[in-house]
């Protein structure tokens, strides 16, 4: 069928975005949210409109507030199809078997993009582009239900995984919730740090404590559903970190874990799927001024090179800084030798 109209429960950075991109469809869109506030913003930046008997109801909400809002929207709606995009999938699906609505109408999913800023005003149209988006149904889900669920995963330009609840919990333990975990307790031992010493951060401490500015609220609902996955995760990360604390004094087995870690590292896919791409990184010290790095990326657009990601370091009160971007082998080869023919204080290409 074609997807025509669609009711999302909660206004927030993921049934914003959600909205977001299926109007750009010409599917109409109403979202409500507990939060007036909320609810008006984001139907005014979808330019909104009432929905009756919608193809689709997705719960947006928390997982813990599904049990409120089920029976309500099922009452209203009896023959539409449901889902939800929770952070977890086993207990959704208890949610729902312990409510009215049937679990052949209704498909549990989890789309993998985010930001770590929340709202309404946070979100993207594009936000799912290239993302995964897994789909855990259950046994009696019909194919009918799974059917407008992946209409409207397409719909939003992401890709459809299948996945057991319970394997997709172990999952996003390890590759979503952990890594939240690391960067907030990171984050926690900055706080007393003299700010003197913080001048002195550059992009990797940026780059691990990103995560630590996430909604509190929203994580502390996430991590507590999937508590058991965690704590496993948690056990094996306290492991290693004993490990490290036995090895200070060994440098061949602090250079073991670390390559460990690399190894680790190299398994996640590139940036569109599949196998992890190898970089080359082109090194560019740059003048400490406006405008310096719009003139590289202008250079990059006129041979035509595709830079996959940059880092900049710049220590206070320097006057330059340096600007590494990460390209193709043979991109950055065109690239360095192009900045440097035409006076770009460009360093060896490195691997």
């Amino acid at each position: 069928m074609k997807l025509e109209s669609v009711r999302i429960v909660g206004a927030g950075l993921i049934g914003t975005s959600i909205a977001l991109g299926l109007v750009t469809k010409g599917v109409r869109v109403e979202l409500i949210d507990s939060d007036e506030s909320a609810q008006k913003l984001a139907n005014d930046l979808i330019g909104s409109e009432p929905v009756t008997s919608p193809d689709l109801v997705i719960f947006a909400c928390p997982t813990n507030a599904l049990p409120l809002v089920i029976n309500r929207e099922y009452e209203l709606n009896p023959q539409s199809t449901f889902m939800d995009v929770g952070s977890t999938k086993t207990e959704p699906i208890v949610h729902i078997k312990n409510s009215q609505l049937p679990l052949s109408q209704f498909v549990p999913s989890h789309p993998m993009a985010g930001r770590e800023v929340g709202g309404a005003q946070s979100a993207q149209g594009d936000l799912f582009t290239t993302r995964s988006w897994i789909l855990t149904p259950t046994p009696e889900c019909e194919a009918a239900s799974l059917g407008i669920a992946n209409e409207v995963i397409s719909a939003l330009g992401a890709t459809a995984i299948t996945l057991d609840a319970a394997e997709h919990d172990r999952a996003v333990a390890l590759t979503s919730h952990l890594p939240q975990i690391v960067a907030s307790l990171t984050a926690i031992s900055l706080e007393s740090a003299p700010e003197h010493w913080l001048e002195l951060a550059g992009q990797g401490l940026r780059d691990t404590t990103r995560l630590a500015a996430s909604d509190p609220h929203l994580w502390a609902q996430i991590i507590h559903s999937n508590r058991h996955e965690i704590s496993a995760a948690l056990r094996t990360l306290g492991s290693n970190v004993d490990h490290m604390l036995e090895a200070l004094k060994e440098p061949t087995t602090i250079a073991q874990i670390i390559s460990a870690g690399g190894r680790g590292r190299a398994k996640i896919p590139g940036k569109h799927g599949g196998r992890a791409r190898e970089y080359a990184y082109v090194p560019i010290v740059i003048d400490d001024k406006p405008g310096q790095l719009a003139a590289i990326f202008n250079e990059c657009a006129a041979i035509s090179v595709n830079v996959e990601d940059l880092s900049i370091e710049h220590s206070p009160g320097q006057l330059n800084a340096l600007i590494t971007l990460a390209l193709s082998q043979s991109d950055a080869r065109v690239l360095s030798e192009h900045l440097s023919s035409i006076g770009w204080n460009v360093h060896p290409v490195r691997k």
